[in-house]
């Protein structure tokens, strides 16, 4: 198993969660779906020269509301889920974290 992480626009968490639904990442022991974790953060971020952002001015520091999605899938289907996520999410480049976790 995995725990993934991800920074998303709110309004972008339901499409998201839809989509990874679609893939089985959102399963949990075959009897429970849409099984994932949402909570409000405070990113930050200052785009360089040569960034497309979604949101900021170049060489500004931008601050904003977002959701961090957080969920529990196969060590199978982290790849699917990534893919999901990266065809989905409007940041140029998202902030994806796969943890592994140690199963007793």
């Amino acid at each position: 198993m995995v725990k993934i992480e991800c920074f998303v626009p709110e309004e972008y968490v339901e499409k998201i969660r839809d989509a990874l639904n679609e893939t089985g990442a959102l399963t949990v022991d075959g009897n429970y779906d849409y099984c994932m974790a949402v909570s409000k953060v405070k990113g930050s971020w200052r785009p360089l020269p040569g960034a497309n952002p979604y949101m900021g001015d170049m060489g500004e520091i931008c601050e904003a509301e977002e959701a961090k999605i957080e969920f529990t899938c196969k060590k199978e289907l982290y790849k699917a889920a990534i893919e999901t996520i990266k065809r989905l999410h409007p940041y140029e480049k998202p902030v994806i974290n796969v943890i592994p976790l140690i199963e007793d």
